[in-house]
């Protein structure tokens, strides 16, 4: 388990304290309705940290082809069984180096925002890598009040609460978070770290590894896609 990151509950948790049965049991959003009003139709997605396959599966329904990439081998067995082709590749995130390039590369799951610097950069150098001159890379950042607004919950209409307990600060920015996942049948909890990216933090990241963004897709700014900046 990675400093700062636990996780409690039934089944295996990964080194980011993600419990593999929780992230099979997660109801998808919008997030599909987003990613696909925002690419060409039936685009090759790369789709960075794919967990157990929440936002693969609509995607691959919707006609796109996807590959996924993901450190656990637990969260990828979920996915490699799921129907429409997907191809799956282990690896952690910053540090994927595959031979080709995507018209399209994901980063959700609040991913950008990563407690540590050396990670999050190497995570946008790995988008800026990957993704062909013409392409874009979309992005899924944390809302403006997601630190602050606490402690806050929502009933998903799966039938589960999801609660935000609370964002404790640890030094250089960073906020330990604990969130809280209550199904009627069994419970997890998930600590993590991330770091507050205001839009000119988030732009300049974008910048260093020369991306830029070319829109930001939804009222509240959690969805952006971004475009290579010329070499």
């Amino acid at each position: 388990m990675r400093e700062g990151y636990e996780g409690t509950g039934p089944g295996a948790i990964t080194p980011d304290g993600c419990a593999v049965e929780l992230y099979t049991r997660l109801s998808v959003g919008d997030e599909p309705d987003v990613i696909e009003a925002a690419v060409p139709a039936g685009a090759h997605i790369l789709e960075l940290g794919c967990g157990a396959g929440r936002v693969t599966r609509p995607l691959l329904e919707r006609g796109f082809r996807v590959t996924a990439v993901d450190e656990s081998a637990e969260m990828l067995e979920k996915v490699a069984v799921l129907d429409g082709g997907v191809r799956t590749v282990r690896s952690p995130i910053e540090k994927l180096d595959l031979d080709e390039k995507f018209p399209v590369v994901m980063l959700a799951s609040f991913l950008v925002h990563t407690g540590d610097e050396a990670v999050r950069r190497g995570m946008l150098r790995v988008c800026r890598n990957h993704v062909t001159e013409q392409g874009c890379v979309l992005i899924q950042r944390e809302g403006a009040d997601y630190h602050t607004n606490l402690p806050r919950e929502r009933v998903d209409p799966g039938g589960y609460t999801v609660r935000i307990v609370s964002a404790t600060p640890v030094g250089d920015g960073v906020n330990e978070v604990r969130a809280e996942y209550i199904f009627p049948d069994a419970e997890w909890t998930q600590t993590f770290r991330a770091r507050p990216l205001d839009k000119e933090q988030f732009e300049t990241a974008l910048a260093e590894a020369g991306l830029k963004v070319d829109a930001y897709l939804t009222d509240d700014g959690t969805w952006v896609r971004a475009v290579p900046v010329a070499l």
